[in-house]
């Protein structure tokens, strides 16, 4: 008995372990708001799974052959009231599971913004094969897996892929969302919290998937601004050559930072992708050459 109450002891706390550094451990309030809507609804099927299972184990009892008092009635076909019961229970479960979703999903769409009364500072996400590109289009810089912003401060996303469709997600600050060759996503992200989180490819895109993760370095206003001086003041510019080469397929790339972006290049990037601008981003790049 002593080690079944270890063994249990120890697959919980394994269990729960597990839980950290995920979605069930939010660091903004996106993530907080996903984890309350994933809790709301386990709580209202619960409501429905436990007595269910409950009511199941009672009738397998009642109904034991050993039990003289239990009432055999071979000839019963219908009851309205059981009907009622059976039917209202599912009913009940979708609509309020049904509505749970539907609030959450108006409050969490991705390009709605936080309110906030700090300004939100602008990222510009690419995905790569494998690695991901973050343009500071107001900032002028860029940087590939590492995405460095300030604690407390609204993030609004643009982002795009360069080739293959792709998912971006940062399971601490939520917002799962796809990026597509020629097409733009918006999603709005706030840390509440200095760290550093795990950021994901959530959609297999080809060999070097396992490796197309970063960092999200979330850190004081003052530190930003310093990481701000210190990447414009070091690194090579990102210009069009520069991305060409950049988005050649390569596996396990270390961080890289841009002191200087060229102005527009992930509207280029974005047109690129799309049919009616399949030549643009080589005309760009011709005509610096």
């Amino acid at each position: 008995m002593q080690y079944r109450l270890v063994a249990v002891v120890l697959i919980g706390a394994a269990t729960f372990g597990g839980c950290s550094e995920g979605v069930l451990d939010p660091q903004g309030p996106v993530a907080a708001a996903e984890r309350q809507i994933m809790f709301n609804s386990l709580g209202i099927m619960l409501a429905i799974v436990i007595p269910t299972i409950l009511a199941t184990l009672g009738v397998a009892y009642w109904f034991r052959a050993s039990n003289k008092h239990a009432r055999y009635l071979p000839d019963f076909n219908y009851s309205g009231r059981l009907e009622l019961l059976v039917w209202s229970i599912p009913i009940m479960t979708v609509i309020l599971v049904g509505g749970v979703a539907w609030v959450g999903s108006h409050d969490l769409d991705p390009p709605k913004a936080i309110a906030s009364e700090v300004k939100p500072i602008r990222v510009q996400v690419v995905s790569l094969d494998w690695k991901w590109l973050f343009i500071y289009p107001d900032q002028g810089i860029a940087a590939v897996n590492r995405l460095t912003v300030p604690v407390g401060t609204p993030i609004s996303f643009e982002l795009t892929s360069s080739g293959v469709m792709n998912s971006f997600f940062v399971p601490q600050l939520g917002g799962q969302i796809y990026t597509m060759a020629g097409m733009q996503t918006r999603l709005n992200l706030q840390a509440d919290h200095t760290g550093v989180y795990r950021g994901i490819s959530a959609n297999y895109s080809g060999a070097g998937f396992s490796d197309m993760h970063f960092d999200v370095d979330v850190i004081p206003d003052e530190k930003f601004a310093q990481w701000l001086s210190a990447s414009r003041s070091s690194g090579p510019m990102l210009d069009s050559q520069s991305y060409s080469e950049l988005a050649k397929p390569s596996q396990a790339v270390a961080p890289i930072t841009y002191r200087a972006v060229t102005p527009g290049l992930f509207n280029t990037i974005l047109s690129a992708g799309s049919p009616d601008g399949a030549h643009h981003l080589t005309q760009s790049l011709r005509s610096e050459q």
